[in-house]
């Protein structure tokens, strides 16, 4: 007979990785983040246990978008008063904030319920081409998001 195994906490390994977001699509490095943070790459996936792995991702404020997305992108967020609402384009709150742009494309990717709030804790982002987790022996991981023809 066939049975479904639930990995146990001591089967689940988690690793660490860097992520270079430099010269990469955001959507795409997005998806392929949120994949690895959910663990779908492993055969110990399971869809409601936390069986990802850790991502560290640097030069956030050097991603890009193609397009006119650059001008038309829009940013919400709301204060939670009356009349505050702010809206800002892609370029702006790349100049000010580069993390959240990463940060608000892979939250839109994970499951809205508390497994995807605890997977979205194990994203850390940086603006510029350090990190602190240097204690954590994290791999480089290369991911190509460019497809073929825009090279």
């Amino acid at each position: 007979m066939n049975k479904t195994i639930t990995p146990s906490p001591v089967i689940i390994e988690q690793k660490w990785y860097v992520i270079d977001a430099e010269k990469q699509r955001l959507g795409r490095l997005a998806c392929e983040i949120a994949k690895i943070l959910r663990g779908k790459k492993k055969p110990t996936y399971t869809p409601h246990l936390d069986t990802g792995d850790f991502i560290i991702v640097i030069n956030a404020e050097k991603i890009e978008v193609t397009g006119r997305k650059s001008h038309q992108k829009l940013y919400r967020r709301h204060s939670g008063r009356p009349g505050g609402m702010k809206v800002e384009t892609f370029e702006k709150l790349l100049k000010r904030i580069p993390e959240r742009i990463i940060e608000k494309a892979v939250k839109g990717m994970l499951p809205k319920n508390t497994l995807g709030r605890q997977l979205f804790t194990k994203l850390k982002v940086y603006a510029g081409p350090s990190h602190p987790h240097q204690a954590q022996k994290p791999e480089k991981l290369i991911l190509n998001t460019i497809p073929n023809g825009d090279r």
